[in-house]
């Protein structure tokens, strides 16, 4: 299950679906940059809830609302009519966040085509059932091709022409090999995965090390420190990924690894941003309260504990970011206790159950 890329595999030929119009479900920042990033290549639309959004980016404003100061294509179209949106695509991206991800693809379901590939951009679990984002489409719009598009992709950054690259995996290859070649240029390497379960767990749970990045930071624990973190926040990652199903080597690269670490050290990061405010001794409802866009992993700490329950799999970062949002716990007194806990191995073999953080 090796990330791969047509470029990286000569002799081989995959063939892309048939693609001519985009629907970009949710004008967020990442899914605006996503569809400003298709629009130049194809006829692509951005639905928005907000009808000043869509008015905005129709009218060549751009997305003043979460992307001031930045220019859109001319090609892109933008409404807030979902339904006139989603009818006669070809393929949907659904940036809508995970608390809304389901009740959006219900509303969309009357108008989408029976084969309309559904790829999220959401980085998450749903609340209650623990499920991952491609588990919901499947249960919405059943028996239409779904996958992901994850990785290291700051949106800003992205937007403003700067190098990146991004998996896509899907549950049918050529929805995959489709938005490959829609999205590759020269700035944005575009490589496929066919491993979902190990590409929504590394984009969820890399949000939640981010948010304790974030609160290293606040309180001001050092660079050895927050080194030490994100390096053992990767490896409770894996061990809940792999317990999942999900393939190590997608945890080891730009799924995984790459997503958390732009996620813990820019300063683009929302949930990196929350993470330091509650260090530095706000409080976690005021924090949440002041923002336009969502951190998500705060939503996701719980349902990585969860998860974890079921596949006895300890996960002691997350258990500590859970108790600082949902039972008030300090930040202080999280930190020290992951610093107090029982001498163990780096690397354990999995006989041993893998373990501490």
């Amino acid at each position: 299950m090796t990330p791969s890329s047509p470029a990286d595999a000569p002799g081989l030929e995959p063939v892309a679906r048939s693609v001519e119009r985009v629907v970009v479900i949710g004008a967020g920042s990442w899914g605006t940059t996503v569809a400003a990033l298709l629009a130049p290549v194809v006829s692509t639309v951005l639905w928005s809830r907000r009808s000043e959004v869509a008015a905005d980016v129709a009218a060549g404003r751009g997305n003043r609302r979460y992307l001031e100061g930045h220019d859109l294509p001319r090609e892109l179209e933008a409404t807030d009519d979902l339904l006139g949106a989603v009818s006669g695509a070809d393929l949907v991206v659904a940036g809508v966040p995970t608390h809304g991800f389901r009740s959006t693809l219900v509303s969309a379901a009357p108008a989408l085509g029976a084969d309309v590939p559904v790829i999220s951009l959401a980085k998450g679990f749903e609340q209650g059932t623990g499920l991952r984002m491609t588990q919901v489409a499947a249960e919405v719009l059943p028996g239409r091709p779904v996958g992901v598009l994850t990785g290291p992709n700051l949106a800003r950054e992205i937007l403003e022409g700067r190098s990146a690259a991004t998996v896509v995996a899907a549950t049918d290859p050529s929805a995959a090999l489709a938005l490959q070649g829609l999205l590759a240029s020269d700035r944005l390497r575009v490589y496929t995965n066919d491993d979902l379960v190990g590409c929504e767990i590394g984009g969820a749970v890399k949000n939640v090390i981010a948010l304790a990045a974030g609160m290293a930071e606040g309180l001001d624990t050092g660079d050895n420190a927050r080194a030490a973190l994100i390096t053992r926040g990767l490896a409770e990652m894996s061990r809940l990924g792999v317990a999942l199903g999900a393939d190590f080597q997608t945890l080891a690269g730009l799924a995984g690894m790459g997503d958390a670490l732009a996620t813990c050290m820019s300063g683009q990061s929302r949930n990196r941003w929350v993470g330091e405010q509650v260090g530095r001794g706000m409080p976690p409802d005021e924090v949440l309260a002041g923002m336009d866009q969502v951190a998500e992993g705060v939503r996701a700490a719980g349902v990585a504990c969860q998860l974890a329950v079921g596949v006895d799999v300890e996960v002691p970062i997350a258990e500590g970011v859970r108790s600082v949002f949902e039972e008030g716990r300090s930040p202080v007194e999280v930190w020290a206790n992951l610093m107090a806990r029982r001498p163990a191995a780096e690397v354990e073999l999995p006989e041993n159950g893998g373990a501490d953080s």
